[in-house]
């Protein structure tokens, strides 16, 4: 009668089930978790030995179903950084195009999308543009228009456009 049905625990903290679903993009282990434990308290502030949140492990893991379940929460920090380099999730995924560009450029863009902040600097003063591949231009620019995005106030800026509108010479008389 005290069984909770919960075949995961194994003695295993709420907090330790969060990042492994995480690790291991569990999106029903997350459910579990997420129907005792769905706070913005418990998931901002649930971290690995490393600093990690879930999102940090997550974009790390490339654990995308996962992510997009945790952005949906309420409450729920974008932006948290990692207590070792000051690594957002959006530099996380980063490091993740270096391996898996697809994957990676997914996951950054499932993060822009719900607000991530490109231009949040680590330890070392890198945004996550500054460790990104120059050759991933598919990254490169997603991660632009996310920093005019935010700089126009939301308003959509293409980077394409302004190339074009720089050379146009809007200067009025």
């Amino acid at each position: 009668m005290a069984s909770t049905g919960d075949n995961h625990d194994d003695g295993a903290s709420p907090s330790e089930l969060l990042i492994e679903a995480a690790r291991r993009n569990n999106t029903d282990l997350l459910s579990e978790v997420l129907l005792k434990n769905s706070t913005a308290e418990f998931l901002n502030n649930t971290r690995d030995a490393l600093g990690n949140t879930a999102l940090h492990v997550a974009a790390q893991y490339g654990s995308y179903d996962v992510l997009d379940v945790l952005l949906d929460q309420e409450g729920l920090e974008v932006d948290p950084v990692n207590k070792i380099e000051g690594d957002t999730p959006l530099h996380k995924a980063v490091f993740l195009a270096r391996e898996h560009k697809e994957l990676g450029l997914e996951v950054a863009e499932l993060l822009l999308d719900a607000g991530a902040d490109p231009r949040v600097r680590n330890k070392q003063k890198m945004k996550p543009l500054d460790v990104t591949d120059p050759r991933d231009t598919k990254l490169r620019k997603a991660l632009v228009n996310g920093e005019y995005t935010i700089t126009a106030g939301n308003d959509l800026v293409d980077a394409d456009d302004l190339e074009n509108d720089a050379g146009s010479g809007g200067e009025s008389e």
